[in-house]
């Protein structure tokens, strides 16, 4: 077992930032929900949208999460592809992918290789039951990943 540790959150808050990045899962939904205090209406009119046949989190006018406020303001409630980061599909299967993930985000070990990255990652996502068949609920950063998946 390597001593090198592939990722290490700094929270800069890099992951939060972009457009349509957040889809939710019927499991995050319900989640979120619970830790606002919402019921799922409420929650998807006021911090969602439909886009492509699924829910995702709305952005704020910088662009970033409309939960991130200096740092996650839902971090206990965040969804499924949050907790995830950056041990998504591409990055573990792909190492030029893995490669420019790193650029943006300083967790990332540049260091671990990306056999070792795929390693950890895929450890990380079962220890935590990140881990679902392909389906039409699983956001398809975390489809089909499981320690034999290539």
């Amino acid at each position: 077992m390597s001593s090198v540790i592939a990722f290490a959150c700094q929270r800069c808050g890099h992951c939060c930032e972009g457009v349509g990045g957040i889809v939710l899962s019927a499991y995050d939904i319900e989640r979120l929900g619970d830790h606002l205090g919402l019921d799922r209406e409420t929650l998807l009119t006021r911090f969602a949208e439909y886009v492509g046949g699924r829910q995702r989190l709305i952005t704020g006018p910088d662009d970033y999460c409309i939960f991130y406020k200096q740092g996650c303001t839902v971090h206990p409630g965040r969804p499924d592809v949050c907790r995830a980061w950056p041990y998504f599909r591409g990055n573990i299967i792909d190492a030029d992918s893995h490669a420019m993930a790193a650029e943006d985000c300083p967790g990332i070990n540049r260091q671990a290789s990306h056999a070792e990255f795929a390693r950890q990652g895929r450890a990380y996502l079962v220890e935590r039951g990140l881990t679902r068949p392909r389906g039409e609920d699983v956001p398809e950063a975390l489809a089909d990943l499981d320690p034999g998946t290539a």
